[in-house]
């Protein structure tokens, strides 16, 4: 390149480099040019402005921070486990004996008998746990549970005598209340912690529902496609691997308690155990009404995707509510009683995807009620005496479910599919009067009530 000589020039005088006319190519700016003596130089380029300090990042949400916490995911996925068996038994031991023997008031009697074992002997599991340790506890009783299982299965193919069905299937009312001992790890690990205790509370929640949305079409599915013991096998296999997973991560358990003095958990929950129990038979009472009604119309095997809707929305609501400030129980009792009149209204159109949707509804509208009722149960029970306390809570429901579906029935037999609708709506009705009158000081305990 020829040089210009400028003998007035400093050695730091700049000059730009020559700009072509016309519009500005879209490139990177041409570099400066230095004077140095007689010769032209590439000047060091300007300092560039420095750039916009980064944009914060993203707080992690509330999900995302709860399972940050060391050893959750592992009891967690033992939890998971455990849990799905709690849906598949029922219907597996159903489809079992009445498929064996060719009974099904003979099926429908040897699990009522397993619920009523379940619940005198759940309880007391439950205390022993709080007592001794889960792990100490929980893995025992799991296997006499499972031998029962595997009892039962060996008395029904060898066409044993009835009465060793009931007591195989009793024996396995020492299965662990899974759920509760889950809801217990949160509790210890999140003391002090409110807003995420509800995160984990809605998350066991939404684990419910869906143990109990996929159960019983896993149970059904292997019951009536591989052999009919099946399900029972599946179940038995995956509560003893489940159980073993859970209670290996040690960490996370809660100590053991010695023995708490003052009232017992019954009487701590004196106030709450009938509103689970008639929200168990407001469940009850709508799946043996939705399982009637849309036999009636035909559907057969279809009706279980329908009727699993409402657990579908309640699974879809719980880890929604999460994430969101809790409510208190009269809201969500007063809601709860709105929602459950719209199967009851959609049913009366003689529409199923009304009904699809009504259901759907209900079930969303279920989830915010257990989820801050269950929280009730830590602001009046002792931790020593936590699971204990849940177990009751669980077996009120369980006895308000068999009271729920036995009405049903009846009410079915008498003014056909469609009337029968109002029970779960009067149930949830009730629910917010026992939820609301007289027992203010209860339920206004705690955070957001």
């Amino acid at each position: 390149m020829p040089t210009t000589s400028t003998p007035s020039a400093t050695p730091s005088t700049v000059l730009p480099a020559p700009i072509a006319a016309g519009p500005r190519p879209a490139r990177p700016a041409a570099p400066l040019m230095a004077v140095t003596g007689s010769t032209l130089v590439l000047a060091p380029a300007p300092a560039r402005p420095a750039r916009a300090a980064a944009r914060p990042a993203r707080a992690p949400g509330p999900y995302r921070r709860l399972f940050a916490l060391p050893g959750t995911r592992g009891f967690t996925t033992g939890n998971l486990i455990a849990r799905l068996p709690m849906g598949m038994f029922g219907i597996s031991a159903v489809m079992m004996i009445a498929g064996q023997r060719g009974s099904y008031a003979l099926a429908g009697g040897v699990v009522a008998a397993g619920l009523a074992a379940t619940a005198v002997v759940a309880p007391w599991t439950a205390r022993l746990v709080d007592r001794h340790g889960q792990a100490r506890v929980a893995v025992p009783a799991t296997l006499i549970a499972v031998l029962g299982s595997l009892s039962l299965v060996a008395c029904v193919r060898s066409e044993a005598p009835a009465w060793t069905l009931f007591a195989s299937y009793a024996a396995t009312a020492t299965t662990p209340n899974i759920g509760g001992m889950s809801r217990a790890r949160w509790t210890h690990l999140l003391k002090g912690d409110p807003a995420a205790h509800h995160t984990a509370m809605s998350f066991e929640q939404a684990a419910d529902e869906l143990a109990f949305m996929l159960g019983p079409v896993v149970a059904a599915f292997l019951c009536t496609t591989v052999f009919p013991e099946a399900g029972t096998l599946a179940g038995a296999a995956l509560l003893l691997t489940g159980m073993l997973v859970f209670t290996a991560h040690r960490a996370t358990e809660p100590p053991a308690a010695p023995p708490v003095r003052g009232r017992s958990p019954l009487r701590a929950l004196g106030r709450l155990l009938p509103l689970f129990f008639v929200l168990g038979t407001m469940f009850g009472s709508l799946e043996i009404t939705s399982v009637a009604h849309l036999g009636g119309h035909g559907l057969g095997a279809l009706s279980g995707p329908v009727i699993a809707l409402q657990a579908a929305g309640s699974c879809l609501a719980g880890l929604l509510y999460g994430t969101l400030r809790p409510r208190g129980l009269p809201a969500c009792l007063a809601a709860l009683a709105g929602a459950m009149a719209l199967p009851w209204a959609a049913a009366a159109t003689g529409s199923v995807p009304a009904l699809a949707a009504a259901l759907l509804t209900a079930g969303m509208a279920t989830a915010p009620v257990m989820v801050t009722a269950m929280s009730r149960i830590h602001a009046v029970i002792p931790s020593g005496r936590l699971n204990e306390g849940m177990t009751l809570a669980v077996t009120a429901i369980f006895a308000g479910i068999a009271a729920g579906s036995a009405t049903a029935g009846s009410a079915i037999d008498h003014w056909g599919t469609t009337t029968p609708y109002a029970l779960p709506a009067a149930a949830a009705l009730l629910a917010f009067l026992v939820g609301t009158g007289g027992s203010v000081r209860v339920f206004s305990l705690g955070p957001g009530r």
